[in-house]
Order: structure tokens, then sequence, then C-alpha cells
């Protein structure tokens, strides 16, 4: 094949999430360069992960669009689209996605094929209203621009479909990579660790303590259940903690909430735990969930999109609306008290996750490009 991408996105995208298509298409025979915003401080690691593999350069922009850097940034891509030669340019997240998309312009009437992949639109149902006045007329604008859209679940799916692109396809995720989801040698025991018992019944959640991951609605439930024996373990850091603590104080459970901080051993604890809670107000469709499906364990999430993709009540466990802490009370008890329901929504879930693996992913990735060549 041999023609030429150019694939922007943040460090943080391309540490988590993109290196291994970059990876999988340089085998396919494409030659592919990189251009990353640093917002992570991750750089370096894009560059050593990729090292041999594809340059990476810097563009100085910001994931918030008024900040006034991003005019640099904008000129930085601008300059990196116009020396190069490129068959396709692959672009990531809103701020990126449009800054590359207008400087890229002229490239794209010289007969660049132009790819945006939304791993999220900021307007979905039942989104504040700011998002839709703000981000949705961009978006509907810039798809005039682009020849591909990319979405990740069916509702961004359906939005873009009434949009200006060409073409839009639907992939499932950007990939569950399960070679990293093996329980390591040295196992913790979690139980141990906070201190109880086989018969105790262990919630998870994993993500960062903001608002959007809406740990809130859990610690609510559990205080509804009063019930001792369960237990809510959240892995992640984030600047809500000390009102998540507060919140667990007020409702008298603060002994059953176990704040573990970030965890490298995340995958010995899936294996360790009854039920995964995944009560977000937005996503793009929700990694860390299908990461628990992977590993056989029942969800309880919100009824949101994302979710909505893969979740089915009374088979891969209960969805709920994401302030009804009172629902997700009667979820987590209902798995409790139904051990046979408990384990076939963990069974069934090794099954619904398979088509969101990373090497399914990359396959559909892969057909995402051969069809511009046609």
């Amino acid at each position: 094949m041999g023609k030429k991408m150019l694939v922007t996105s943040t460090d943080l995208m391309m540490i988590q999430f993109l290196i291994p298509h970059v990876k999988y298409l340089t085998e396919q025979g494409w030659k592919i360069e990189v251009a990353c915003s640093p917002v992570g401080n991750r750089l370096q690691e894009v560059r050593q992960v990729l090292k041999g593999i594809s340059p990476v350069h810097v563009v100085h922009l910001y994931r918030n669009p008024a900040k006034p850097g991003n005019l640099h940034g904008y000129r930085e891509l601008r300059h990196l689209i116009q020396k190069g030669s490129w068959d396709v340019i692959w672009t990531n997240e809103p701020v990126m996605g449009v800054m590359t998309r207008l400087a890229a312009r002229t490239a794209r009437r010289a007969g660049t094929r132009i790819v945006y992949m939304v791993h999220g639109f900021h307007f979905y149902k039942g989104a504040p209203k700011l998002n839709w006045m703000l981000y949705y007329p961009i978006e509907r604008v810039m798809s005039r621009f682009t020849d591909t859209i990319v979405t990740i679940n069916h509702e961004d799916y359906k939005r873009a479909s009434r949009m200006h692109a060409r073409n839009v396809k639907y992939i499932h995720g950007i990939g569950v990579d399960t070679s990293r989801l093996h329980r390591s040698e040295t196992r913790c025991n979690i139980r141990q660790e906070i201190g109880v018992g086989e018969d105790d019944f262990l919630v998870l959640s994993v993500g960062e303590l903001n608002k959007n991951k809406n740990h809130k609605v859990i610690i609510k439930a559990l205080g509804l259940l009063e019930d001792k024996k369960i237990h809510y373990i959240i892995c992640g850091k984030g600047d809500q903690r000390e009102a998540l603590e507060r919140l667990a104080e007020s409702e008298g459970i603060n002994k059953n909430i176990h704040f573990m901080g970030y965890r490298k051993d995340v995958v010995d604890i899936y294996h360790q735990v009854d039920v995964f809670a995944f009560p977000s107000y937005r996503e793009g469709l929700g990694l860390a969930s299908l990461e628990a499906m992977y590993n056989g364990i029942p969800l309880i999430t919100s009824n949101m999109r994302g979710p909505k993709d893969y979740m089915k009540n009374g088979v891969t466990g209960f969805m709920c609306a994401p302030d009804d802490s009172a629902a997700f009370a009667d979820a987590i008890q209902r798995l409790k008290e139904n051990s046979i329901l408990k384990l076939k929504c963990g069974a069934h879930n090794k099954i619904v996750v398979k088509p969101y693996c990373l090497e399914n992913v990359k396959e559909e990735v892969k057909k995402v490009f051969g069809e511009l060549e046609q």
C-alpha cells in the first residue's frame, strides 16, 4: 500500500487508545506520522512507544476551545499538513478535530481524505442545553470538511448520519486490550486489604473521582440499603474524593466505602468483586465497564448513551437513571439476593464483550481506511 497517514490527537488519547491501531496499520503498509497536543505530559512516552514506527510531532493545542494558545497550535498543524503529502488524515477529539479539519482544507481539496473519529459527542440525549448550543452547530459545520465520521456508539452514529460528511461508520469502540486483563502472579487480596469476609458483597467502580462518573449515586444507594455486608470499592483519584467521603459519613456508611486511589492491580480486583457499577452521566462507550464484562462481572450502569449499546436489563445486569439511587439500590439488592442471576449475567457478559475486544476493533479500523481507496 505505502500510503501516508497523519494521525492527530492528544498525547493521552494516543497512549490510552490509539497506539495499537497506529502499530497495526503500519504493519498493513501505511506510512504513519503522529501529531499530539501535550495535554497529559505523556509526549515522551508516546515517542518512546512509537520509536522506529512513527515520527511524533507536537502541536500546542488545549482541550479548552477558548484558550488563545489554540491559534498557535492551529498554525503548527497547518504547517505540518502543508509540508507533507498525506493520503489520509485521521483526527480525534473535539478541539484537535476542529483544528485539524480547518488546517487541512487545502489538502482535502487536493485529494487528502479526512477521517474524524468521535469518541463521544458532547451533545447527546440528556446533555445540558449549553452543550447543544455550543458543540452541535460546530460539529455540524465541521462535518462539511470531513470525508468519513467514525462513531463508537449507535446514538452518535444516528446523529452523525444527519450531518454532511460523505460517509458515517460505526465501530465497536476503540478496543478492549485483553492482553492486559490477565491476573498477576502476585495477586492482591482485596477482601483482606479492606478487612471484609468472603460472604460480604463487593461493588466496584474504576475511574476518576469527578462529577461525571457519579459515584455519589452508588453511595446513596448503599445508604438506602443499610446493609453492612455490602461494600463499595472505588479505584481512582480526583477532586471529588472529599465530597464523597463527606457523603458517606452523612449516610452513615463510611465504613462500607473504600477509596483505594489509583491501582495498577485493578485486574486482580475484578476477579474478587460481585458487581461492577458504572453510573456515569456521560460516556462515549465505557471502556472500564467493558473490561469488567470481559472478566465476567455483572454490571449496574446508567441508562445513558454508550452503556445502552451493550446493556440489557436482567441479562447483562441492570440499567438505572443516573440520579435514581433507589433504582441502583434495588439492582444491587437483586444481584446480591440472586446468586444464579449474578452468575448468568457474568457468563453472558463474556460473550457480549467479544466484538468490543481490540483484535476485532483493529480489523474494523483497518476496514474503514481500506474503504477510502475504493
